[in-house]
């Protein structure tokens, strides 16, 4: 699904990453760890660009417009499916059959309450939710998230990586929480200082062994 072989990324000048190698294979479900700033963003853009057609994305900044409802920002998500025609149609009058697709994803992350409200009047956490319905109405092959359960509770966090899990055959996640990420991943690649520090399955680690990725 995604190989890198010593590649390399950095923006204006600074490097972010060098030197990475690494394979992720179809099926596969993937937690990045690692400190703020060690280069799991950049990792995840890397492989997003190898992929992009087939590969449903959550950035960390959700990437919402936030003057549209949640009903056209999950609806977003399959418009490259669509005839343009349609999409304009649907934005501007949605018709019943969408409106019910949609529905479905939102009465899982528990947001139909919200359907026709515009994202901007949300609370964070409810636009993380929001971010991550569009990608699961956009569907594909795989999905690739930046933090996408940093604004919510547990509970909430839970029933979302279950949801993405469940979605789509592979999954690549940037992950903060230590004890989520072992538990809904089958690998765990550690980032630290631009570099991967750690690649191992989730089976044979605990969240002590991921704390040297945080030592400076």
């Amino acid at each position: 699904m995604f190989r890198l072989d010593r590649a390399s990324a950095g923006y204006n000048g600074h490097a972010v990453l060098s030197d990475i190698s690494l394979t992720i294979e179809a099926g596969e479900r993937v937690a990045l760890v690692g400190e703020s700033g060690a280069g799991k963003s950049t990792l995840l853009s890397m492989l997003y660009e190898q992929q992009k057609p087939r590969a449903a994305l959550i950035p960390q900044d959700t990437a919402l417009v936030r003057a549209l409802s949640v009903f056209h920002n999950i609806f977003i998500g399959r418009l490259h499916h669509n005839k343009t025609l349609y999409n304009l149609r649907t934005l501007a009058w949605p018709a019943r059959a969408e409106v019910d697709r949609v529905r479905v994803i939102t009465d899982r992350l528990r947001l139909t309450d919200k359907l026709f409200t515009p994202v901007g009047e949300l609370s964070g956490g409810q636009q993380q939710r929001t971010a991550v319905g569009r990608a699961l109405f956009h569907g594909g092959d795989v999905v690739l998230g930046d933090e996408p359960v940093s604004a919510v509770d547990e509970l909430q966090a839970r029933e979302i990586l279950t949801a993405l899990s469940e979605s789509h055959a592979t999954v690549v996640l940037a992950m903060h929480d230590l004890g989520l990420a072992l538990a809904y991943s089958d690998r765990i690649i550690g980032i630290r200082a631009g570099q991967i520090g750690l690649d191992a399955p989730s089976a044979d680690l605990c969240s002590s062994d991921l704390t040297s990725l945080y030592r400076t």
